[in-house]
């Protein structure tokens, strides 16, 4: 095959994604940024005081005290209260997020820890309260504008600035969980990330090279789990000064066990192990870092949940079709599959497998409609999907929209013995039923 359609995989370091998938972070780097604000502050306030004593501006000094002095109230309702207001919202907010899991999927908490603006929330919330403490240690009893030492003024100020920036995320962090409670905005967070990493992947064949006979395996020697993310620079290195050539032999999102075989050599010895260290990443879950086919995954979980009978939602079906087609239809002219990674000389050095373009069809509507009987509109949006799929793929790719559009009518001819139910059951229509 051409080199139509590959892409390089972009630098991105699998440390950060992993960051992002926790909530600690970001805190924590907040409390770093807060004793250097602060720090920053009191300076300031110490180098005001020295310079109004300096100039003998003894009567601005006593306003500014005083200024302060007002502003010490505000400062000591803030931080007793800064901590309760904490846990209030993030307790109410963990229960949406309970709500939002049972209705959709448990996969949505992964949005809700993903969120910038639920980090960014709790940031500042507790850089607010710990502001709030340093500010109150920077307090005197000295009132004397002649022996005072310092006047915490920018302190007082940048404790008001954090305590606005709070009210405004607050408003905004209520709506974004709110949100996280509707489908619609669940299901296009999903589709959306999905598209991300759809534009950074590589994918697809990058030319018919052969690799040559298989010499060496290297087993896998961690702990069991998912393989989230594969370090496809230094393999390619590694590759390369081993004069090799490495397959990865677990796709992303495999669940593998220590002992099975991760890597597969061709054409020479096994690197040595220093170099095939971190190369590899394990978790406890799959991510959309480097898994094309998890947002389909969890779109088809969504739609499977809202078609069982304890839910009977169909609409959320049909609003999981609408994107699942989308995303198929962005795939439709890409290439899929094994994704042959070069380096700098244009020499394959790592082999890795990935979905094809049958196997994200399977995946997208295989289970959906096992699921669909007696929901017609489910199965007219997934005729309609079809029909749409039909005419946008190219020809060597409609074999598998084919053959599911085929079973569907099947399906309908077994479930539904009423010939003019079944023809209304099968009526393409984008909307279900209008």
């Amino acid at each position: 095959m051409s080199d139509r359609g590959y892409r390089r995989p972009r630098p991105l370091s699998p440390l950060r994604e992993h960051l992002r998938d926790t909530f600690w972070f970001a805190p924590t780097m907040g409390f770093v940024c807060v004793f250097v604000l602060w720090f920053v502050a009191t300076e300031l306030d110490d180098a005001i005081v020295r310079l109004l004593q300096r100039e003998e501006a003894y009567d601005e000094l006593g306003d500014l005290i005083g200024f302060s002095q007002d502003t010490k109230t505000v400062v000591t309702t803030v931080s007793s209260a800064m901590m309760t207001f904490i846990g209030v919202v993030f307790s109410i907010s963990l229960v949406a997020v309970q709500m939002a899991s049972g209705q959709l999927t448990p996969r949505v908490v992964r949005i809700f820890v993903r969120s910038r603006i639920s980090k960014l929330t709790m940031t500042v919330f507790l850089a607010t309260f710990l502001v709030s403490l340093l500010v109150l240690s920077s307090y005197e009893s000295e009132t004397d504008p002649r022996r005072v030492v310092s006047v915490p003024l920018v302190q007082s100020l940048l404790i008001l600035v954090l305590v606005g920036m709070s009210l405004l995320l607050f408003v905004v962090y209520v709506s974004a969980t709110l949100r996280l409670m509707q489908v619609g905005p669940v299901v296009d967070r999903i589709a959306r990330d999905s598209f991300r990493v759809l534009g950074r992947m590589p994918r697809g064949p990058q030319g018919d090279d052969e690799v040559g006979p298989e010499t060496a395996r290297v087993v896998y020697e961690g702990r069991a789990g998912v393989l989230r993310d594969v370090n496809t620079a230094r393999l390619v290195r590694a590759a390369r000064r081993q004069g090799v050539v490495l397959r990865v032999i677990p796709r992303i999102g495999d669940f593998v066990v220590p002992g099975t075989p991760m890597l597969a050599v061709h054409g020479g010895a096994v690197p040595p192990r220093l170099r095939l260290r971190y190369a590899v990443s394990v978790s406890v879950e799959r991510t959309l870092h480097q898994d094309l086919a998890f947002g389909l995954r969890q779109l088809a979980d969504i739609a499977l949940r809202a078609l069982s009978t304890s839910v009977n939602d169909p609409t959320t079906a049909v609003q999981c079709l609408d994107r699942i087609v989308q995303f198929l239809a962005a795939v439709a002219h890409l290439p899929l599959g094994t994704v042959h990674h070069r380096d700098r000389a244009g020499r394959v050095r790592l082999v890795q497998d990935g979905p094809g373009w049958d196997d994200l069809v399977d995946l997208a509507f295989e289970e959906i409609r096992w699921c669909l009987a007696g929901s017609p509109q489910v199965s007219r949006r997934l005729m309609a999907g079809l029909d749409d799929l039909l005419l946008i793929v190219p020809e060597d790719r409609r074999k598998s929209p084919a053959r599911h559009r085929e079973l569907l009518v099947q399906t309908m001819e077994r479930g539904v013995p009423v010939a003019a139910d079944r023809a209304f059951a099968l009526l393409p229509d984008r909307q279900g039923i209008g």
